[in-house]
């Protein structure tokens, strides 16, 4: 059974910056969960799938909860579906989700959260690298007062240099950025209690970015050592392009994080240092003009003068424009998914 090695509960601060702080806050009343919902991304894992249901079978049935496990195929290309569909017939309690095509990885997520009827929801990947054996251990920490579960890959069975050193260094710089001391977030293992998914906006590649997410909402957290096993079939989806793509979302959460409901202190701030630059070149420009009769036609500081005016102006006309536009989204904030589903199977009561 894995051993918990961290809990912070977290203490916002203001203006939305994260820190995630190891004070004395006690952790609520032990909130027992009514079931376990297992969403599972799939894409091109025909080959586990069998051994895949047999384990998450095994390991939610010793949790003595009730239980789904939920499927969603996104837009597989080999015989998933066909495999996923005769699972299903011969089992109630797994659902299917189909996508029309290739979403990614979060978007599968979302698209089975969104069908989860029970408190504790389980993210785990369809590779089989997470051993499904440490769930229950996990539902069970969750029921102590936390809010999020994460699971930490404490000896990774992946490649050193293509996989384990860029994740290490994509963690640690993530977590720099971010304030949150979560040692693994690329670990899919998560448990998380259904409340904090209404809240929480998943497009892109933002999964990876859950554990974050759900601090800055106020989640109380702890992190778990879980087992990781090879991968025994199928092909990763994942190579050195995925630490492009985690340091590109990183700014887009870094925005989203300390800015994103107050733009124009972003905008704002970068318009006031370009007009501050501004005023600086065209004094000097002015004292050279003035005192050393240096003539001012194609000088640099001029032409620094006009453009960093300019940039002030555009900056500080964007940051008026963002922070209107955050007010609409605030106020009028629509249901809209970033998929969208084919079918389903054993879920037509529910929705």
């Amino acid at each position: 059974m894995p051993e918990e090695i961290m809990s912070a509960p977290v203490a916002l601060a203001p203006a939305g910056r994260l820190k995630a702080a190891r004070d004395n806050v006690s952790l609520q009343e032990p909130e027992p969960v009514d079931g376990i919902s297992v969403v599972v991304p799939i894409h091109n894992e025909e080959d586990n799938l069998v051994r895949l249901h047999e384990e998450l079978t095994a390991a939610l049935l010793s949790s003595g909860k009730p239980y789904e496990i939920i499927l969603v195929d996104d837009g597989s290309r080999d015989g998933s579906a066909r495999m996923m569909q005769a699972i299903a017939a011969g089992d109630e309690r797994v659902k299917l989700v189909m996508l029309r095509r290739n979403y990614g990885q979060t978007s599968a997520l979302r698209a089975g959260m969104d069908r989860a009827q029970f408190g504790a929801i389980v993210t785990i990947d369809g590779d089989l690298q997470n051993d499904p054996a440490d769930i229950p251990a996990m539902v069970a920490k969750l029921e102590e007062g936390y809010d999020l579960v994460a699971g930490w890959r404490r000896d990774r069975q992946d490649a050193q240099i293509t996989r384990k050193l860029p994740s290490r260094l994509a963690n640690k710089l993530i977590r720099k950025v971010t304030r949150v001391p979560i040692r693994d977030l690329g670990c899919t293992l998560k448990v998380i209690r259904r409340p904090f998914l209404a809240e929480l906006e998943l497009y892109g590649d933002m999964h990876r970015f859950v554990s974050i997410l759900m601090v800055q909402r106020g989640a109380r957290w702890t992190e778990m050592p879980t087992s990781h096993r090879p991968r025994v079939a199928g092909v990763t989806k994942y190579g050195l392009w995925r630490t492009v793509v985690v340091l590109l979302d990183l700014l887009t959460l870094k925005y989203l994080l300390d800015y994103s409901a107050h733009p124009m202190r972003l905008f704002g701030g970068l318009g006031l240092l370009c007009l501050g630059l501004s005023g600086m070149a065209f004094v000097v420009a002015l004292l050279m003009k003035t005192l050393g009769g240096v003539d001012l036609t194609g000088n640099p500081l001029l032409l620094l003068t006009v453009v960093s005016a300019l940039s002030a102006l555009q900056l500080l006309s964007l940051g008026i424009l963002s922070e209107v536009l955050v007010r609409i989204y605030y106020g009028r904030v629509a249901e809209r998914t970033h998929y969208s589903v084919r079918e389903t199977t054993n879920l037509e009561a529910a929705e």
